[in-house]
């Protein structure tokens, strides 16, 4: 059993270094890895793309990387709630690729499993497509995309073992096991870090053979973007 374990943040992140392309797990502050994004901004790294499926809002999240002004570019699915995001994409002084959801889901995938690009439906006859190769199956067209090519992911997960397997809580599961194991390396965060042998096998979403570091983190905000309750009928 390879150890994937690693002592903290400090650790988890050797190697990040200016101009790297990174992917993020979550949807909008749902399963975000807060202490690896909090990392980064310590760090300072620079000219960053970034791929997620948004930036969060202002003050958290990816937010705090747009607000130091270190991400490039952001390979998205929409603003969020981020004005900043919007400020800066709006001035020019960020460069945003808007592309759908779904695609953006099946890009990870792709790199996950090995796969160099796909053909889908979403995006034909719009901006999207622009400069693609596009082909037609069975009289329906197609967009060829490209799987990601990124050096560091970052996760959030609820619990894991020292070998990297994955357990995800909730809504938090989203983007994030897409995300394992599609980038050259691949680093997870959790809740709770047991020893191998402790989850149940039936239970595991992603099998540690997609993650490269773990660490146990601490202090999760678990923001909420929106908080909408019912109101009372009395």
């Amino acid at each position: 059993m390879i150890n994937k374990e690693v002592a903290n943040v400090v650790e988890a992140l050797r190697g990040v270094s200016n101009s790297m392309t990174f992917m993020f797990g979550g949807f909008g502050l749902s399963g975000i890895p807060e202490n690896a994004i909090a990392e980064l901004v310590k760090l300072n790294v620079k000219d960053l793309t970034c791929i997620s499926n948004n930036a969060g809002v202002d003050d958290f999240g990816l937010g705090l990387l747009l607000q130091q002004k270190q991400i490039k570019k952001m390979i998205s699915s929409y603003v969020g709630e981020n004005d900043e995001f919007e400020r800066q994409m709006l001035s020019g002084e960020l460069d945003v690729e808007l592309i759908p959801q779904g695609t953006l889901a099946e890009r990870a995938r792709a790199a996950q499993a090995g796969f160099p690009a796909f053909y889908t439906p979403a995006g034909y006859g719009t901006e999207v497509a622009e400069g693609k190769e596009t082909r037609d199956f069975d009289g329906k067209m197609y967009v060829l995309e490209h799987a990601f090519d990124a050096d560091f992911g970052f996760i959030k997960a609820w619990k894991g073992d020292a070998a990297g397997n994955l357990i995800f809580k909730g809504t938090a599961r989203n983007f994030n096991p897409n995300m394992c194991g599609a980038a050259k390396i691949t680093v997870a965060e959790v809740e709770e870090l047991v020893p191998v042998g402790e989850l149940d096998p039936n239970q595991i979403h992603i099998p540690g053979i997609f993650v490269q570091r773990i660490f146990q983190g601490d202090h999760f905000e678990k923001r909420i973007e929106q908080r909408t309750v019912r109101q009372r009928n009395n």
